[in-house]
């Protein structure tokens, strides 16, 4: 791993209406729109919706470093991540994440190992 700070750069772009188109250096060219509460048309990633992937992504990539470094063998992990956007003194933000995870582990894994393995992902 690289020493820290570690920075990311996105290129973001669009016209008056229509996609918006998110570049960012050796990987795909991504387009996103408005969610359909925001008048979008539902078809593409939203802001929103990258934000709460990144949430889950995040957890499955942190625990497979945290299980590989501490040596804890497992076959999968599926989550599923609701974010809340609400408006609060007249400020749209997210206010919670909800995070609903199932981890596959082998035949005779100890339960407790597998907790501990997952709440320090």
């Amino acid at each position: 791993m690289q020493a820290f700070p570690h920075h990311y750069t996105v290129e973001a772009s669009g016209p008056g209406t229509g996609d918006v188109e998110l570049r960012a250096d050796g990987l795909p060219t991504l387009r996103s729109a408005s969610p359909i509460p925001f008048d979008g048309p539902g078809d593409r990633w939203s802001p929103e919706t990258l934000l709460v992937a990144a949430v889950g992504d995040c957890l499955i990539l942190t625990f497979r470093a945290v299980a590989r470094a501490s040596g804890f063998a497992w076959t999968s992990l599926e989550c599923d991540v609701t974010g809340t956007l609400d408006r609060i003194e007249r400020t749209t933000r997210f206010v919670g994440f909800d995070v609903r995870a199932r981890l596959q582990v082998p035949r005779g894994t100890d339960p407790d190992r597998a907790r501990t393995s997952a709440r320090e992902g």
